[in-house]
């Protein structure tokens, strides 16, 4: 199966750059680029791309507003949003949006497409820099209550693997258990812990004390 990609960035150079790294990845392929937040909406509209890489500051909407509106039509799209900046608010606006991923700009390119890959199966991903502040900001600060007692030994495992950043596939190798089974446990713990994505379950490690 083909990752159809959009590109949403003002600078038409990197724009080709990233359309190149795409076009030559095995199993991805560009579905279309976007200047704009508006033509990012136009496109993805057009051209149903399973992911969008979005720039945050961009002439006219802003890649948060243009995520947001996105995924208010089309919610199974995954969004990274790509900036040069660190700042806390875009994070979290990021994240309010529901954006899938966020890295910076400077990213290596076999990040950049692990990064791709990763969303497309459904995780979420942050830069380690960006995760750090984020979760920083959030156990800072008093955190709602977490019904980590109802979880079931296994979803303790897997909830702890989450916080220490590791993906389905290092989770599933490490318990020895199948992708699909991950899977599963990851559903129970959104569920249970009333958490929206993969960020916030990595947040509820840290609160639980389960990874400090």
């Amino acid at each position: 199966m083909t990752i159809r990609v959009v590109i949403a960035d003002d600078q038409p150079l990197l724009r080709h750059s990233l359309a190149a790294v795409i076009d030559a990845a095995p199993g991805m392929a560009m579905a279309g680029e976007a200047g704009t937040g508006e033509e990012a909406i136009r496109v993805c509209a057009s051209a149903t791309p399973d992911v969008v890489l979005m720039d945050i500051r961009m002439p006219g909407m802003d890649g948060i507003t243009a995520t947001r509106a996105i995924l208010g039509e089309h919610p199974t799209m995954k969004i990274i949003v790509l900036t040069m900046f660190e700042l806390d608010e875009y994070v979290r606006a990021a994240l309010q949006a529901g954006a899938a991923g966020f890295l910076l700009k400077d990213a290596h390119p076999d990040r950049l497409l692990a990064a791709v890959r990763r969303v497309h199966e459904g995780e979420s991903l942050l830069a380690p820099s960006v995760m750090e502040r984020l979760i920083e900001a959030y156990v800072s600060r008093p955190a709602p209550a977490r019904t980590v007692g109802t979880l079931t030994e296994r979803e303790t495992e897997v909830l702890t693997l989450v916080g220490h950043g590791l993906s389905n596939d290092e989770i599933a190798a490490r318990l020895m258990i199948s992708i699909k089974t991950v899977k599963t446990h990851i559903g129970h713990l959104l569920s249970k812990l009333h958490a929206r994505d993969r960020a916030h379950l990595v947040i509820a490690a840290y609160e639980s004390d389960l990874v400090r």
